[in-house]
């Protein structure tokens, strides 16, 4: 189908820096250009693109939102024809709203509030915004000319319910809905999200240009994924994953379009692991850091950790360090060291005995009469948790730690030991996942990059003679799917039992859950890639009585 009289709008899919106004304005102006390069009516950013996006309790410092405002009309100033849709915190008073600025030929047309704010999951807009109003006089809110087309502008949340602001924008003749979005990534979301967008397009008529930020930000990581679905609700447009794009989409004034550049997604897999490279690369480089170190055992979590380092930063600003005791074995050191040669980055070895014997040393008189225990196998842990941050502190390097959703959940790790260092970057991934993505890489790859005596040895820590993780936990295949039910999915230990797991096990496994409440609170931040995440997500009480 060709399409006459066509509009050209401008997908500008940025990866803003939250708090850097002056950086993000000219990320703005950059695409901006494009936009006027391509002959575009008008160029679209994400949500709060100025501010980055979630800004938290930066938008309570009245200098920080002024400066916003101001950002906005110095923006303004410089456009001409080609209109640009911006988002940013709004004031009136003392309410802030999250806005939406129609900018074009030199100044501020209009400005459009969101109204429907999220406040559930990884979102808490209403401790900081006050939705916006439904009507603007005889119209509903956010219907506004461009080039001569009634169109309607909305923000994320905005999108999401049928009987939203999308509803009424159509029902006021408009035909094409312009949709900025902050929406944060996690496996499943987006094809949950291109369900709920062609739905909406087609039940109102309406084609639905959806712009997303792209980016880390702390825990979550923005996947772009930006689309278009035309009044048909079919998808004619979808923009790269994980990393910032600008595209052009032609549409009818009705709303109608001929499909344009479909990028594929990618499976689930491959999803989780581009927001882990994507989540860690931006929580390095926006904190300032150039470079990072892992300590590498031998063992699957680092490996995984340092391979994700390495596609985020490049092997030259990766350094491994093995770190071996008295019960470290010779295959994990080989391992490790394989590893490293393969990933081309920095290896040393670091021998933390004469720090362990030291400490035993130091403790023997207290210890009088007392068996070994994890007292001693925490020690090891806190040693080379040490000997990491020594090396961060000297060379400027941020320390990865390398501990999984399944151990993080029981409380399998050590405080200040291998939980010290400054981003947990598989925090939010099961075990069995961090196996799967470890032979995706290799699969990806061609050939073995990542040891296969890696994947297919038994987990240890390697703390005493002998360990095997199986040892004091169920195997990960059995354990995960518990740990899903329980803290993914807020089931109750009677909930999972229904459903035909063993009591005993279940109960175990909920009270070791419920005692690391503590541990948790007390470990680095780490990418979000499931719905329900340690931190933003899941804030369970340290002391409570709820069993």
């Amino acid at each position: 189908m060709t399409i006459s009289s066509t509009l050209r709008i401008g997908l500008a899919q940025i990866n803003p820096l939250v708090g850097d106004l002056s950086g993000n304005l000219l990320k703005i102006q950059e695409s901006y250009r494009q936009a006027v390069s391509a002959d575009c009516a008008v160029v679209v950013f994400g949500e709060l693109t100025l501010t980055g996006y979630p800004p938290e309790d930066l938008v309570l410092k009245k200098a920080f939102v002024h400066d916003n405002v101001e950002a906005v009309r110095a923006f303004a100033a410089t456009t001409g024809p080609c209109a640009a849709v911006v988002g940013f915190v709004d004031t009136i008073g003392d309410q802030l709203f999250n806005a939406a600025a129609l900018c074009c030929d030199g100044r501020v047309v209009s400005v459009y509030h969101k109204q429907l704010l999220p406040n559930y999951s990884v979102f808490d807009e209403e401790r900081y915004f006050v939705p916006g109003a439904a009507m603007a006089g005889a119209i509903p809110s956010g219907v506004v000319d461009i080039a001569g087309v009634t169109m309607g502008i909305t923000i994320c949340e905005d999108v999401w319910f049928e009987s939203g602001p999308v509803s009424s924008q159509a029902q006021a003749g408009a035909r094409i809905i312009l949709n900025i979005n902050g929406s944060p990534f996690h496996v499943g979301k987006q094809a949950e999200r291109e369900q709920m967008l062609s739905e909406r397009a087609r039940t109102n008529n309406c084609a639905i240009v959806y712009v997303n930020q792209v980016g880390g930000q702390d825990e979550l990581v923005f996947d772009g994924a930006s689309v278009v679905f035309d009044a048909r609700g079919k998808l004619v447009s979808r923009m790269i994953s994980f990393a910032e794009d600008f595209s052009v989409i032609e549409l009818s004034p009705d709303g109608l379009g001929d499909v344009s550049e479909l990028v594929q997604p990618l499976d689930d897999l491959d999803t989780m692991y581009e927001a882990l490279v994507l989540g860690t690369r931006d929580y390095v480089r926006k904190n300032g850091f150039t470079d990072v170190v892992v300590g590498l055992s031998g063992g699957i979590d680092s490996t995984l950790v340092a391979a994700i380092a390495v596609d985020a930063l490049g092997a030259e600003h990766v350094h491994g360090v093995a770190m071996p005791s008295r019960y470290s074995s010779q295959g994990s050191l080989d391992d490790a060291a394989a590893l490293a040669n393969n990933l081309g980055i920095d290896h040393r070895i670091i021998s933390i005995e004469p720090a362990f014997s030291a400490y035993l040393e130091m403790l023997t008189p207290s210890f009088i009469g007392r068996n070994e225990d994890l007292t001693e196998e925490n020690l090891q842990s806190r040693c080379r948790g040490t000997t990491l941050m020594a090396l961060s502190n000297k060379f400027g390097w941020m320390v990865l730690t390398t501990g999984n959703k399944s151990e993080i959940a029981v409380g399998y790790f050590t405080i200040y030991g291998d939980s010290a260092g400054g981003y947990a970057v598989i925090k939010d991934v099961f075990k069995t996942d961090v196996f799967a993505l470890c032979r995706r890489y290799n699969e990806r790859a061609g050939h073995e990059i990542i040891p296969v005596a890696v994947i297919n040895k038994a987990p240890s820590a390697e703390l005493r003679p002998d360990q095997r993780d199986d040892q004091s936990l169920p195997p990960y295949d059995e354990l995960d799917p518990i740990l899903a039910m329980y803290i993914d999915g807020d089931l109750t230990v009677s909930d999972i039992v229904a459903r035909g797991v063993d009591e005993v096990l279940v109960r175990r496994l909920a009270r070791l859950v419920d005692l690391s409440e503590y541990k948790r609170r007390q470990t680095a931040p780490g990418v979000r890639v499931s719905s329900k995440a340690f931190g933003r997500d899941r804030r369970v009480p340290i002391t409570h009585r709820y069993t």
